[in-house]
Formats: C-alpha cells, sequence, structure tokens
C-alpha cells in the first residue's frame, strides 16, 4: 500500500502506462517541463522525454486534431484539456472526427486517445475554470465517458483507459486532487466500465460521480443520525452506463437522489432518472429526485459555495423523498 492523492495516483498510473508501452504519449498545454497546472504530469518529461511528452501550443483543437492523427499512426495520445472551459474549442474535433471516425471507417480504424479534463469547480478559479461538461460527451454517441472518484479508481481507471481502443473522455474532479487514500499499485482495480456501490444502505440510494461522491458519502454518514440507512453509488463510468447496478440498489431501497454538480436542467442526472424509473418503475416509493447546480452559468468563485451541491441540499432531498 502507497498513501497517494488522487492526482498523484493519475501520476502513477500514466507512469506504469508509459512504461508498460512505448508508444503512449502524453501532450498538452505545460504537460511536461511544468508537469501540468495540476503536476498530474509531474516528472514525466523528465523520465520519458520531450518526445513522448510533449508541451503543445495554447490550440485545443490543434491538440486533438494532432493526437488523431497520432492515434491513426499507432500511437496511444493522452490528451490534458487544462481545464474543463478550454475543451470547448476541441469540440468540434472530438465530436465530429474523434468520436465517429471509427464506425465511419467501419471498425478498421481505431481511435485510442483518452482526452483527460480537470472538471468542477470548488478551487476558487475564475471564469471558464469550473465547467461540468458532462452531458455533452454522453450525448455523443461514439466516445467512452468516464470519471473517477478517489485515488484507488484514479490509478487503474487511467491505465484502463490508456489500454482501451475507444476514445475515452476521462473526467477528473480538480476539488479532490488532493484527497488522500492508500492505493495498492499492485491490485487490479473494477472494468473501467462497471459502477461501485461504495456504502451499503437500504432506505435511499445515493447516486453521483466524480466530485460529488465524497459529498454523498457525507451526507449519508449525516443521514445515519437520523437513523436513515443510506446506500452510495459512484458510477464510475458515464456511458456505458452500468444500469444492472443501479437497478440493483433501487430495486432494494425504493427510493433514489442523483447528485452532480453540472446543472440539474437536461443533465446527465435526467438520464440517470429517466433510466431508474424504467427499470424500477413498480419497486420506487417515490420520485428520482436530483440535485446540482443551478441553471446560471458558473458563478464569481465568492459565490460558488452557494453554487454548488452541498451536504445540506442532499439531506433536503432525501428528506423530500422520504415526506412521499
Amino acid at each position: 500500500m502507497t498513501t497517494l492523492t488522487l492526482a498523484k495516483a493519475l501520476n502513477e498510473g500514466l507512469r506504469r502506462s508509459m512504461e508498460d508501452d512505448p508508444k503512449v504519449l502524453v501532450m498538452g498545454e505545460d504537460v511536461g517541463k511544468l508537469g501540468g497546472v495540476f503536476r498530474v504530469t509531474d516528472g514525466l518529461q523528465k523520465d520519458f522525454g520531450e518526445d513522448r511528452v510533449i508541451d503543445t501550443p495554447l490550440a485545443e483543437s490543434g491538440i486533438i486534431g494532432t493526437a488523431i492523427g497520432l492515434a491513426l499512426r499507432g500511437y496511444r495520445p493522452v490528451c490534458e484539456i487544462q481545464f474543463d472551459g478550454f475543451v470547448f474549442p476541441a469540440a468540434d474535433q472530438i465530436i465530429t472526427q474523434l468520436a465517429k471516425m471509427p464506425l465511419r471507417s467501419l471498425g478498421t480504424l481505431k481511435l485510442p486517445v483518452v482526452v483527460r479534463i480537470p472538471c468542477g469547480g470548488g478551487i476558487g478559479a475564475v471564469e471558464h475554470h469550473s465547467e461540468s461538461p458532462e452531458a455533452y460527451f454522453t450525448h455523443t454517441a461514439g466516445l467512452r465517458v468516464v470519471a473517477c472518484s478517489n485515488p484507488v479508481d484514479a490509478y487503474t481507471m487511467i491505465q484502463d483507459a490508456v489500454r482501451c481502443d475507444d476514445p475515452i473522455i476521462f473526467f477528473e474532479p480538480k476539488r479532490r486532487y488532493w484527497d488522500k487514500a492508500d492505493v495498492d499499485l499492485s491490485a487490479p482495480g473494477l472494468p473501467l466500465d462497471r459502477a461501485r456501490t461504495v456504502r451499503q444502505g437500504r432506505d435511499v440510494t445515493l447516486v453521483a460521480y466524480g466530485p460529488m461522491v465524497k459529498t454523498c458519502l457525507e451526507a449519508a454518514a449525516a443521514a445515519e443520525e437520523d437513523g436513515r440507512d443510506v446506500e452510495v453509488v459512484d458510477l464510475r463510468s458515464l456511458n456505458p452506463l452500468d444500469v444492472d447496478v443501479l437497478t440493483e440498489s433501487v430495486a432494494r431501497t425504493g427510493r433514489c437522489v442523483v447528485v452532480h454538480e453540472a446543472p440539474v436542467y437536461t443533465g446527465f442526472g435526467a438520464e440517470l432518472a429517466a433510466r431508474i424509473t424504467e427499470r424500477c418503475f413498480y419497486s420506487l416509493e417515490a420520485p428520482v429526485l436530483r440535485v446540482g447546480g443551478f441553471s446560471t452559468p458558473y458563478p464569481p468563485s465568492r459565490l460558488e459555495d452557494h453554487y454548488l451541491p452541498d451536504l445540506d441540499r442532499v439531506l433536503d432531498a432525501v428528506d423530500r423523498s422520504f415526506a412521499y
């Protein structure tokens, strides 16, 4: 066991991937000499050289376009989008090329590209640095979309993503980068497309991913003081979605609250609520409720504590569920 932050676990996972396969490249703005603004790639250029850890120009569309070309030539590029809000200039390349080319070629072309995106708020950043763009990409057929929430998963999931032949959007919760956990560097993780029940319960299911998993665990611990036994499911994979784990949990508890940082309106939670209702209609004791950000642009940092879902808003949704 080694105690690692989430950022360091990603670093170790990338290092292991690069050691195992010389075709793995890391590329992005300031990923080399600086080691990334969150130091996720710290030391990799020193150890693997500038040909494999590449400081790119400030041009996200160019980063992804170049990665597509490299993937077609047999490489496995891992692209860092420095902040979530910077991914939108690259959306054309991701949506019209990266996601579609494997199907366009009837599977003859593989695009094993990982697009790493630090996501969400909670770090007091300025505009365009605290977005939650997952719904854009889960709606894009042809992309896998995953989100780690803790150092243990971060270490194994990034390696699985690099090995995968499909294009992957890899969300990293930036305000959890400094959370620590004991990581067994030799232990295999869950398959990349599997959800994990991180807390067992019998009264209500909280469903979350990325930064909100920790918030839900804190809410579950607080609810226990009121005599409510709360189960927490970490999705890990948003597309494909592990519907079986969700169905088993909600069918047993009869209640469900979906939590994410993104605005509630047409957010990914809407898809989750619909799927759960379709599969668990006769088991539900209350409607599936959603907790998320407000339908406004992300606010200035001094207001983000009011914008982001917190323990109290999750507990309020649990109370509303029991009021039915």
